[in-house]
């Protein structure tokens, strides 16, 4: 039994984590559901308005066309403020409900909203640090190795015996079997693939090229305006992440004319392999660092 206020604590904490991860959609949801139901109740409202607004009418109609002995024109400028007051008091009323529930609307919209906004914020200042710390991480083993030896530890390597008539020697292949989280197949599922493999590979190339006098005229380039050049489905990450002057290597470059990929290139060319994987040098999130001129 001592276990039981634990137990009850550890699962009060659990489900409020769940609802604050939760937190944006549910306000998001209420702010919709709210939208609705303050039109339903701004509608039910007006219906009601013209006999508020018809008994007003009526009563100021007496008010200004009575006349009496006993009747003052100070008691007419009264009663017609006391009517005004009434029947503003009556539409605040009606409208009441409608003006809570639409406040209260914005409110979980704007909540929904702000929560985002800071989670993105955080994400991205996550991410720029990570990349920072990675950059300088690789600055340092080709400090200290070289670029070849840099080259071999992030895109893994592996050595393959080749023959060539009756000589047989040894080449070291890297990267084909660990590519960026960013790359991508270009292949059969291109609305631009072409059946003849010279086609793809000349198309590659233009392409490659328009990317880069997008990325000198505009100063930036987002990775999935790269895909939608090559008929490839776009990425969550690639809406952030891409290529900016003055940050990385200031070209766009798909991974395919490097010394690493020569010999798939050859296949693809040749049509004895039906696709090829881009490996996009992008500069990291550009999103952020993209300033106003």
């Amino acid at each position: 039994m001592s276990f039981v206020p634990a137990a009850i604590s550890k699962t009060v904490a659990r489900n409020s984590l769940v609802l604050q991860t939760k937190s944006p959609g549910l306000l998001f949801g209420a702010g919709i559901v709210g939208v609705i139901g303050s039109t339903v109740l701004a509608c039910r409202a007006t219906l009601k308005m013209e006999e508020v607004l018809g008994e007003a009418k009526s009563k100021l109609d007496m008010a200004k066309g009575l006349e009496h002995e006993d009747y003052s024109e100070r008691d007419r400028q009264k009663d017609i403020t006391t009517i005004y007051v009434q029947s503003g008091v009556k539409v605040l009323r009606a409208y009441g409900p409608a003006i809570i529930v639409g406040g209260l609307s914005i409110a979980a919209l704007t909540s929904s909203h702000n929560i985002l906004s800071r989670r993105n914020a955080a994400l991205m200042s996550a991410y720029a640090a990570l990349e920072k710390g990675f950059a300088e991480y690789r600055a340092r083993v080709v400090e200290k190795y070289g670029e070849d030896e840099d080259r071999h530890l992030r895109y893994g390597s592996r050595t393959e015996v080749v023959k060539e008539g009756k000589v047989t020697h040894q080449i070291t292949r890297v990267g084909t079997d660990t590519p960026s989280i960013y790359a991508r197949f270009f292949d059969q599922m291109s609305p631009s693939w072409s059946k003849e493999p010279e086609y793809n590979l000349v198309f590659l190339t233009c392409q490659q090229n328009y990317a880069n006098d997008q990325l000198r005229s505009r100063g930036h380039v987002f990775l999935n305006e790269v895909y939608d050049l090559l008929g490839i489905p776009r990425s969550e990450a690639g809406a952030v992440v891409g290529w900016i002057l003055g940050v990385g290597d200031d070209y766009i470059d798909f991974g395919v004319w490097d010394d690493r990929t020569n010999s798939r290139v050859r296949d693809f060319v040749n049509g004895w392999e039906g696709a090829i994987l881009l490996d996009f040098n992008v500069d990291g999130v550009i999103f952020d660092k993209i300033e106003l001129v």
